[in-house]
């Protein structure tokens, strides 16, 4: 039966894993050694990578932040059409 562990778990992991390839330990024997696959630690790895996460979240904010600036043109685009259709107006 396999193990399934969380995500803190599996950061931790990574962790000794790169402390233990700094030392000259292949992947194979550290795998081994935790009692994982190569491909669940290559999996692990894709997934719970820190930089990928933080590229993720930044693209996140940024989508949000173009969203919002939409927005914001759009009202403004809305405000200048109304002052035009008012100062064509004759009083």
């Amino acid at each position: 039966m396999s193990k399934r562990r969380t995500a803190e778990q599996i950061q931790r992991v990574l962790r000794e894993v790169e402390r233990d390839w700094a030392q000259g330990l292949t992947i194979g024997d550290i795998c081994r050694k935790l009692g994982v696959s190569e491909n669940t630690y290559h999996r692990w790895e894709r997934i719970f990578d820190p930089a990928v996460i933080d590229d993720t979240r930044r693209a996140r904010e940024l989508e949000s932040e173009v969203e919002r600036l939409k927005r914001l043109v759009v009202e403004l685009m809305l405000d200048k059409q109304m002052l035009q259709d008012l100062t064509k107006k004759k009083w």
